[in-house]
């Protein structure tokens, strides 16, 4: 039986992990570190009740002594490390956003050394770790491409990589990191890239309110999408699953142009009768979207198995049902700004 410590697991992706950890018969603890009270976007997954194998513990993750005590104390078997900065924060709050996501990252390798039934170390990288699109010429980005972060985030997210590859040098402990990019749907409410997200919040309520909330994406070009319960299963997945050594991989995603992206919401939107509230265009004069595209998912597809891709079409699809849904109860939390 699994007893995992998971970081940022009250945030977008920390939540849906746990959602689909629970899952396996497996996992028998999840102890969730956060600095947050806000407990709702696990309760987005989890139900008003959350789940009786899931406990809290206070923790900011730039406080060196208070990561040893906790999970020495906690033992886990497993640790998923999600919790970070993230972009607009990292680039207004600079030596914070070091202190947490290279200094608290650094903090958990350190005491997950000494831990003995430690036996998988997952760390949430991203599709920032890669340089500016223009490095790279053809589609299909892999995992050994050249690495030129173009920002704060990217920067700490690659020393975070070389600290995990650390960890398994010193301690052999199997270590998996992932990259991802745009994630979308339900509980995707933070970041610049969350835009996506926020244009389908536009149409659900609209449709509700009987009002048109026009929506402008805030950049322009191509995008590398993954839908949100996507990307919860391939980190329970990479967590449960057999693996030795140490790697990093893209997470599995679909890339096409933002247009395109808007086209599909317009056309999904009219199979729900709300294609008259899907008024949705990018903005004027909007800059090319700084993180790499076309990632390829080879690697990973080849390592784990039975990771899902669902198609944009209908992670689109059932997003609008769900935020609809929300809509009607008066949960919806939109804008986000």
């Amino acid at each position: 039986m699994s007893t995992i410590f998971i970081t940022g697991g009250t945030g977008c992706i920390g939540s849906v992990t746990i959602y689909k950890l629970l899952q396996s018969p497996e996992v028998e603890k999840i102890v969730v570190a956060t600095r947050s009270t806000n407990l709702e976007p696990l309760k987005l997954w989890l139900g008003e009740d959350l789940d009786p194998r899931v406990e809290f513990v206070t923790l900011d993750v730039a406080d060196y002594d208070a990561i040893e005590e906790v999970i020495t104390r906690v033992n886990p078997t497993h640790i998923i490390h999600l919790g970070a900065y993230q972009s607009p924060d990292c680039s207004a709050y600079h030596v914070r956003g070091m202190e947490i996501n290279t200094g608290g990252t650094m903090a958990l390798f350190d005491v997950a050394e000494k831990l003995p039934d430690l036996k998988k170390f997952v760390f949430a990288s991203s599709a920032a770790v890669y340089g500016m699109r223009s490095m790279y010429p053809n589609p299909g980005i892999t995992e050994d491409a050249q690495l030129a972060p173009p920002n704060h985030y990217g920067i700490w997210k690659l020393a975070g990589e070389h600290l995990a590859r650390l960890f398994h040098d010193n301690s052999k402990v199997p270590t998996v990191c992932l990259r991802l990019n745009t994630t979308y749907g339900k509980g995707r409410d933070r970041g610049k890239t969350s835009a996506p997200t926020n244009a389908l919040k536009a149409i659900a309520q609209g449709a509700v309110k009987g009002e048109v909330m026009p929506f402008e994406m805030p950049y322009q070009g191509r995008e590398n999408y993954h839908f949100v319960e996507d990307v919860g299963a391939q980190f329970a997945a990479c967590t449960l699953q057999d693996f030795e050594g140490f790697g990093a991989f893209n997470i599995k995603g679909e890339t096409i142009g933002i247009t395109d992206f808007l086209q599909i919401v317009k056309e999904q939107s009219e199979k729900l009768d709300m294609g008259e509230y899907a008024q949705l265009s990018i903005a004027e004069g909007a800059d090319p979207n700084l993180f790499v595209s076309d990632l390829s998912h080879e690697k990973i597809n080849k390592t784990f198995k039975d990771l899902p891709l669902t198609t944009i079409e209908e992670g689109v699809f059932r997003s609008l049902v769900e935020f609809r849904d929300m809509a009607e109860k008066g949960v919806l939390e939109y804008p986000i700004l």
